[in-house]
């Protein structure tokens, strides 16, 4: 009897931990930065290896991460959490006097991602987070 007591009560843990999982996601980065849904802003954003002018001065690599609580059942909490990071990384590089962000990558936990057409984000029932990556620099003016 106590058997089963045990058995059944690792169940019911088991049961109702599986609903707290973070799920890691790839989505488009297309929504967060085309020009009509995103502010316009002075420094520019250069995901992966998409080209860019020549880099006349290189500052540093800077990370940024943002968690928010979800909101929707969508990819929109991602592309939330994903804007306020890439905010928070553009605020940086103005503040140190840069005009661009290259090579920005985008990770959860283990799961990164170095491309220009999608980012990585965790999602569970509670919340969205992100860490994005960039170098930040200065660009030849064009």
């Amino acid at each position: 009897m106590r058997v089963k007591s045990i058995t059944a009560a690792l169940a019911i843990v088991a049961f109702t931990q599986a609903g707290c999982a973070t799920h890691v996601q790839s989505l488009p980065l297309q929504p967060v930065t085309n020009p009509s849904t995103s502010q316009h802003d002075d420094v520019a954003l250069y995901f992966g290896k998409a080209t860019h002018p020549e880099v006349k001065r290189t500052l540093g690599e800077r990370t940024q991460s943002a968690r928010i609580a979800r909101r929707t059942d969508g990819p929109e909490s991602c592309n939330q959490a994903l804007n306020d990071a890439l905010q928070k990384l553009r605020s940086y590089a103005r503040d140190h006097h840069a005009n661009a962000v290259i090579n920005i990558s985008t990770r959860f936990h283990s799961t990164e991602t170095e491309s220009d057409t999608v980012y990585t984000c965790g999602l569970s029932t509670s919340s969205a987070s992100i860490n994005v990556r960039g170098d930040v620099v200065v660009l030849e003016s064009k």
